[in-house]
């Protein structure tokens, strides 16, 4: 196990992705961190970090769900992960697709503890060449645009060899979280609006990032459990919090409450939470939290949790699917089910 730095609070001691081991063996072999940082070729099946021909972390299902699990291939997930590029003492400004520690990191954090949350399907989740996480915030904004460029190019390649090779005409729901989102916001307004695609979309979960009202002009946001073809997001805060970076968005951010799948602001208490994953992936914790929209966010009340008072986070960025784990997994059939009915 990795060491954790003494700042995380107690909540984020429960939602760290588990496991940052540098010994991930299907990759240490083929890791050299000299040279440029090669293209992907997504024919390489090493260059997913889940497919469903594949035995994968994407393929993990919490111990209480196992009799509840129900298989569906006719509907596929496209996965774009976050950010795990973090290291502050690496200077590139992209990840290398062969670097073993991060590639292990993305698999047995988001892709065990997001991915799985839409196994009931077909998770197709490529590796790409993320920015690093100082891009967000350096003032070198040529160099950090350059590298979400670079990191876009890629989940573009691996969404174009997928339509070619694997979706075989298939529905699709796109679903992504933080730089994951920040891409699929991109890739959605470049292959779905105003395209046949379209009607392929179920829907798409791109959470985690400022989706602005104004940046698609054929997608919607969805406004309840079964609407389809549409848009979901949301970015978790502690109730009466704002960054500074929301006040200036002027309120114009687009939020679903996983709650309730609607976008009003009515408070859904967390009785309506029917199951959070945190550290231990085979624990659900139910009624961890409620949650209401208020000006482009969602709002979480106080944790339900042994050991909340010792919480100080303001920012629940890191829980954003883990806290609404099996809300968004039960979600997923109900969406997918209306647009069978009506595709």
């Amino acid at each position: 196990m990795c060491v954790l730095y003494k700042c995380y609070s107690y909540l984020l001691l429960a939602l760290v992705f588990a496991g940052c081991s540098p010994t991930y063996t299907k990759y240490i072999s083929n890791y050299k961190n000299t040279g440029p940082i090669a293209a992907p070729e997504y024919s390489n099946a090493l260059l997913w970090a889940a497919l469903p021909q594949q035995k994968d972390l994407a393929d993990s299902i919490p111990a209480p769900l196992l009799n509840d699990y129900i298989k569906d291939t006719t509907v596929d997930i496209f996965f774009v992960h976050p950010t795990t590029f973090t290291n502050k003492e690496d200077n590139r400004w992209n990840a290398d697709l062969n670097d073993a520690a991060i590639n292990a990191k993305t698999d047995y954090g988001s892709i065990l503890y997001q991915a799985s949350v839409f196994n009931e399907f077909n998770v197709y989740a490529p590796r790409y060449r993320q920015a690093h996480l100082r891009s967000y915030f350096v003032t070198d904004t040529i160099r950090a645009l350059q590298a979400f460029e670079l990191a876009y190019q890629d989940v573009k390649a691996a969404f174009e060899y997928y339509l070619q090779h694997y979706n075989n005409g298939k529905p699709i729901i796109i679903a992504s979280h933080s730089q994951g989102s920040t891409h699929t916001q991109r890739l959605l307004k470049e292959f779905f609006e105003n395209s046949p695609l379209q009607q392929k979309l179920v829907a798409a979960y791109i959470i985690g990032m400022y989706i602005p009202d104004t940046y698609f002009t054929q997608l919607s946001l969805c406004n309840s459990a079964t609407s389809t073809g549409c848009v979901i997001g949301w970015r978790s805060f502690k109730e009466g919090y704002y960054p500074d970076y929301v006040i200036k968005e002027n309120n114009s951010g687009w939020v679903v409450n996983p709650l309730s799948w609607t976008t009003d602001s009515t408070f859904i208490a967390h009785t309506q939470n029917k199951g959070a994953v945190l550290k231990d992936f085979n624990i659900i914790k139910k009624r961890v939290v409620g949650a209401r929209i208020s000006n482009g966010v969602l709002w979480l009340d106080k944790l339900h949790i042994s050991g909340a008072f010792l919480v100080r986070m303001k920012n629940f960025h890191v829980g954003d699917i883990n806290l609404f784990y099996q809300n968004i997994r039960l979600n997923l059939r109900q969406r997918v089910a209306a647009y069978k009915v009506n595709p």
